[in-house]
């Protein structure tokens, strides 16, 4: 696998962590689904913004795994939305990597889009042009 060497893009993050030895699988890179997971919370977030509350989701359209994630990367999520419908919200993550401080390298890892779509309190579908109850 190469290694391209890039920039973060100029937009701040949805969301940025560090994972642990816990999130590691058998051969020491972090587990797919950890990212995973972390890739739908940062979608999740900004679907939340754009909703003005409660979001599910209900697919992950796609998601591509481009480079391994490591023990003390910093992995940092950003989340654009490329359509709102009227109920749903779809969003593109793109997953980048900083790592090794010495040179600090930074590749993109994964990216991925997913749909979201906006509930009320009792979990069901609601229209996102009306008002919050």
């Amino acid at each position: 696998m190469s290694v391209d060497r890039i920039s973060l893009p100029d937009s701040q993050p949805a969301l940025r962590v560090m994972p642990m030895p816990a999130d590691l699988n058998q051969h020491g890179d972090v587990f797919g689904g950890w990212v995973m997971a972390q890739v739908d919370v940062a979608g999740a977030i900004l679907a939340m913004h754009r909703a003005k509350g409660r979001v599910a989701t209900v697919s992950v359209n796609s998601f591509l795994f481009k480079q391994p994630v490591s023990v003390g990367d910093i992995v940092s999520f950003y989340a654009e939305i490329v359509r709102v419908g009227r109920t749903s919200i779809t969003v593109n993550v793109e997953v980048y990597a900083e790592r090794n401080y010495a040179a600090l390298i930074t590749v993109k890892v994964t990216e991925a889009q997913l749909t979201y779509v906006a509930i009320d309190g009792n979990g069901n579908k609601r229209d996102l042009t009306s008002e919050i109850t």
